[in-house]
């Protein structure tokens, strides 16, 4: 599988290509089958693409918006994603969207994998655009190296779309897509940013294994599509 390079000046210029090409992937989908999905990752990173996106004219009433991992918050917590969605991307024209969450009220995420990967079925699968986002130690999603579940987050026979997982080197549960799921997503695009980020990635990619950069799982098993500006 490959990584294909779109490298940009600088955070506007990336902003506005990016958003204009997931639009054109969306209205393709739409005219294709009548709806369309995407998953976006939270971060800072996406803020400003989210925000562009949420005043692109299109019919936004017929996509299906979801996450591809979530901190196990409360979605008015500071830390959730769903938050970030709604606060920047589910406004303006977006705002006619359709939103499914990554949460449920279970205390332990773990108790909650079946219902929202059912959730997700319903949405319908595979994802037309997902959007991952990496941490500087190589994870991606909520597949943390450091992990216990890390194993069988990237377990490409795994049949419920999503797990739990506990990260020891950052705070809250999660709740997260499976490699197996963000694989088979029709176009899947990774967005960082800076010279940092650009280095983990070529490491993780050339010096480690899936397991110990589990961004390396994506990029070895489908064909990622790598936003970047400095």
């Amino acid at each position: 599988m490959s990584v294909e390079n779109h490298e940009y000046a600088n955070s506007e210029e990336l902003v506005n290509a990016f958003s204009q090409q997931i639009a054109g992937i969306l209205k393709d989908a739409i005219a294709e089958k009548g709806t369309a999905s995407i998953a976006v990752s939270g971060g800072s990173t996406p803020k400003p693409l989210f925000q562009a996106l949420s005043n692109i004219e299109l019919a936004w009433a017929k996509v299906n918006v979801t996450l591809v991992d979530e901190r196990w918050v409360n979605a008015t917590h500071e830390a959730s994603n769903e938050k970030l969605v709604r606060e920047n991307l589910l406004v303006n024209r977006a705002g006619a969207a359709n939103f499914i969450s990554m949460t449920t009220a279970d205390d332990n995420a773990e108790d909650a994998v079946e219902e929202i990967s059912a959730r997700l079925e319903h949405m319908g699968m595979p994802i037309d655009v997902l959007i991952l986002g990496m941490g500087e130690d190589g994870h991606t999603a909520s597949l943390f190296p450091c992990s216990e579940q890390i194993a069988e987050g990237l377990n490409l026979n795994r049949k419920q779309l999503v797990l739990a997982t506990q990260p020891t080197t950052a705070p809250h549960q999660r709740m997260s897509l499976s490699l197996a799921s963000i694989i088979a997503s029709k176009h899947v695009f990774l967005h960082i940013s800076g010279d940092k980020k650009r280095t983990v990635l070529e490491q993780a990619l050339s010096q480690h294994t899936a397991i110990e950069k589990p961004i390396k799982a994506v990029c070895d098993n489908c064909n990622v599509n790598l936003i970047w500006a400095p």
